[in-house]
């Protein structure tokens, strides 16, 4: 087997441990694959990549085409002389690409495939209830998501994770994996196994903004599983209806407590130091919040600048 050369195709903090796993175990990274810059913060300067930055802070060469179909991209990838490429957290490949190297085009994905296909696997898992999941690396075909398995690892998910703890678990299981995938691929000892058929499979689709909205209505434990899901983005939200004004407030965190009540679903029990929802099967405390405008903070900073009228409300 001849060297590898290898080409790494990754957008945000997610995709940079496992490039900077790929330095540090001295891999020949011929090339990395970004998207463009792209507007950020108040001024709207346009910003790089996290996987730009690490590159270029580590001397490597960057491409970021806005169209991967391009020629002109497309004769800058083939002079790279890559014979394997890594994708991690970036956009759908035409075939072109990830046909082009030797040894192909693998991809991790931080689910247990074939579950949680798509967009964001993180977020759903904790969103559904998942007690486990994993990372998986795969060969990319012309679907999402769809590829022969590599390799598959797994870990738990605590009953108090959020998607920001799990995020950074997964991002370091899935770096090593990387890495183990590449040794087998060196060793020619990849056993390729298709993603069997699944009846009711789980899927992750991208999160929009009403998908974050919390349903009141709901059971207790699938609404702190929703807000735990968000956490800390894309936030979970309500509407705070208060003395006759409704603002958007986000909830980033709660404990639950169950208990058999009479209250309506939604209503606020609140004194100095503590904002309580009354929900199905019990109440949900509210611990960190954030209201329009403002920063982040505690409930007890939010009651000290905010007085609760005795109907307020979350709906």
């Amino acid at each position: 087997m001849e060297p590898l050369r290898i080409v790494f195709l990754g957008t945000p903090e997610f995709a940079v441990a496992t490039l900077d796993h790929l330095i540090k175990h001295k891999y020949h990274v011929v090339g990395v694959i970004t998207a463009p810059d792209r507007p950020a913060g108040r001024g709207r300067k346009l910003h790089g990549s996290a996987v730009k930055e690490y590159a270029q802070a580590h001397g490597l060469k960057v491409l970021q085409p806005t169209n991967l179909k391009d020629a002109l991209f497309l004769e800058d990838l083939k002079a790279l002389r890559a014979n394997l490429q890594v994708v991690v957290a970036f956009r759908m490949l035409p075939r072109e690409v990830w046909q082009m190297p030797k040894y192909g085009t693998f991809n991790l994905h931080a689910s247990l495939l074939p579950n949680y296909r798509g967009a964001a696997p993180i977020n759903w898992a904790i969103i559904n209830g998942e007690t486990e999941t994993g990372v998986t690396t795969f060969y990319i075909d012309d679907k999402i998501d769809t590829g022969e398995i590599i390799w598959q690892e797994k870990t738990n998910i605590l009953p108090d994770e959020t998607a920001g703890s799990l995020h950074d678990k997964l991002m370091e299981l899935g770096a090593i994996l990387v890495i183990k995938t590449i040794q087998l691929i060196e060793q020619g000892k990849v056993e390729r196994k298709k993603q069997g058929d699944v009846q009711k499979l789980k899927s992750a689709n991208k999160i929009h903004k009403e998908t974050c909205r919390i349903d009141w209505n709901r059971p207790l434990d699938a609404i702190y599983n929703h807000i735990r899901g968000l956490s800390p983005y894309p936030t979970a939200w309500t509407n705070l209806h208060n003395a006759g004004k409704t603002s958007v407030l986000k909830i980033y965190s709660g404990v639950k407590t169950r208990e058999v009540h009479t209250f309506k679903n939604g209503t606020l029990l609140h004194d100095k130091k503590n904002i309580k929802v009354a929900v199905p099967g019990g109440f949900l405390e509210l611990q960190e919040v954030q209201l329009p405008g403002k920063r982040k903070m505690k409930v007890q900073e939010l009651l000290n600048g905010t007085t609760l009228s005795a109907t307020a409300h979350v709906h």
